[in-house]
């Protein structure tokens, strides 16, 4: 099917945009030429209309004077030439009441008189008169009559030749000043715009530079005009994308070395069992086959931690409104099937929040996990939740000083905890949930009674909560 030229237009018309300097220069000469344009039309047409005013002022003016000398009537009958009547610059004529011409010279081109506004004068209607004739010869004359006696007016017609000929020259003279002030203003705009956009073309090309090579090197910014904030804010835009790569790149480096000890392990396992084939005795199969059960366990559980940290999207369109006591409720009950060396003393407040259920509760759960992991056998684990705030406090050793600023970072593990079961992993999802859900988290200890983490969540829009502080049990 053939493509219509609009639609071929439409399809093709970024491939012949003009440039941006382009574009300035023709609209900075656009604006001038109508400006100038404006100005000396406005120009020219006063200067004519006094020019014009002028002579027909002189004119009349003469033919007034004229019309009282009866001497030149007379001179005018017998076709004396006009500078012997000291009127070298006109053509003299006379017209009577019954419409007769009388002029000085025979053979000059006609002049149609003797009718119109001229007879009107001879016969007494109007004093005077003035108006433009065209002679036969295509000659413009400015006519000006004025009553001479009781029977006739004096006739003086002057050419425009001169006047339309110094007017085409000066006209002339305008066209060409605009012509040269359009294309001057056209190079100045050229120049301006090519000058001002140098800054934008060496931030193109640094850009290109750096989509071509992935060097993420802030960009040299000079002044402070707004190519330089649009530098500044670019370099802002490199700095995140740096951050977010340094990140990417350290969770895949973390990633890899947590996930080597498990794999390490399970290729020693599974080589014992290929070695060893049936004679292993079965008590030492089941050990291995138990060992390979929880690494097994370990990768899938980091595997899924990893997914989870790799989330860095906004909270999804499956968030609803839910009473956070009713997660911690459900994550204690997971925790309690594998977790029977503890005991949990639980006090838990109505605290409504806007989230996902799913990685709230498994926030709750990776902190209760934790208490578990540092809790003794037979110890307490105080779960607590007041006013949006998830308190849960175990009774281990609590948490170097050292160690608290680094305790929600993925895979940080402190010292005591690198012979302990776990990536680092999982207080890292708890910040990450709090932070996809409004929310913060804080780590300390509470003298005698071990270490002390909190999740803390803003209630849902538009909903009030009046509680009690719990009562301490």
């Amino acid at each position: 099917m053939a493509t219509s030229p609009a639609a071929w237009v439409r399809e093709n018309r970024w491939h012949y945009r003009r440039s941006l300097a382009s574009r300035v220069a023709l609209l900075t000469a656009v604006a001038v030429g109508a400006a100038l344009l404006v100005m000396i039309g406005a120009t020219f047409l006063t200067l004519r209309h006094q020019v014009l005013s002028s002579l027909d002022d002189s004119l009349m003016d003469r033919a007034v004077k004229a019309s009282k000398d009866s001497t030149l009537a007379a001179m005018t009958s017998a076709q004396y030439p006009p500078w012997v009547m000291g009127a070298a610059d006109v053509r003299v004529a006379y017209v009577t009441a019954d419409g007769r011409v009388v002029t000085a010279v025979r053979d000059e081109p006609r002049i149609v008189l003797g009718a119109g506004p001229e007879l009107a004068v001879a016969q007494g209607d109007r004093n005077r008169s003035l108006r433009t004739v065209v002679a036969e010869d295509g000659t413009r004359y400015r006519v000006a009559a004025a009553r001479s006696g009781s029977d006739s007016a004096l006739v003086l017609a002057q050419s425009l030749d001169p006047v339309d000929s110094t007017l085409g020259r000066l006209s002339l003279v305008m066209l060409l000043f605009v012509g040269i002030s359009i294309l001057s203003a056209g190079l100045a705009g050229w120049t301006v715009a090519s000058n001002g956009l140098r800054p934008v073309r060496r931030l193109t090309t640094q850009a290109e530079r750096i989509a071509e090579t992935e060097d993420l090197t802030p960009l040299r910014v000079e002044g402070d005009d707004e190519v330089a904030r649009l530098a500044r804010s670019f370099n802002l835009m490199l700095a995140a994308v740096s951050a977010s790569r340094d990140r990417q790149r350290q969770l895949v480096a973390d990633a890899g070395h947590e996930l080597r000890t498990p794999l390490t392990a399970l290729r020693t396992n599974v080589d014992l069992l290929s070695q060893a084939g049936n004679g292993i005795p079965e008590e030492a199969r089941r050990e291995v086959l138990d060992d390979i059960r929880a690494q097994t366990e370990e990768l899938s559980t980091l595997v899924g931690d990893l997914v989870e940290l790799a989330r860095e999207e906004p909270l999804t369109h499956a968030v609803q409104t839910l009473d956070l006591a009713d997660v911690v409720g459900r994550a204690l009950a997971r925790v309690r099937l594998r977790s029977h060396s503890v005991e949990f003393d639980v006090d838990l407040d109505g605290w409504r929040v806007l989230g996902e259920a799913t990685s709230l509760e498994r926030a709750a759960i990776n902190l209760l996990d934790n208490a578990v992991k540092w809790s003794p056998p037979g110890g307490r684990v105080e779960v607590r939740l007041s006013g949006g705030v998830l308190t849960v406090c175990d009774q281990g050793p609590g948490i170097a000083e050292a160690d608290l600023p680094h305790v929600f970072e993925r895979f940080y593990r402190s010292a005591d905890s690198r012979t302990m079961p776990g990536s680092g992993l999982g207080l890292s999802i708890v910040r990450q949930v709090a932070l996809r859900h409004g929310g913060s988290v804080e780590a300390d200890n509470v003298p005698g009674a071990g270490a002390r983490l909190s999740l803390r969540l803003p209630p849902a829009p538009h909903f009030v909560v009046h509680w009690q502080p719990a009562t301490p049990k």
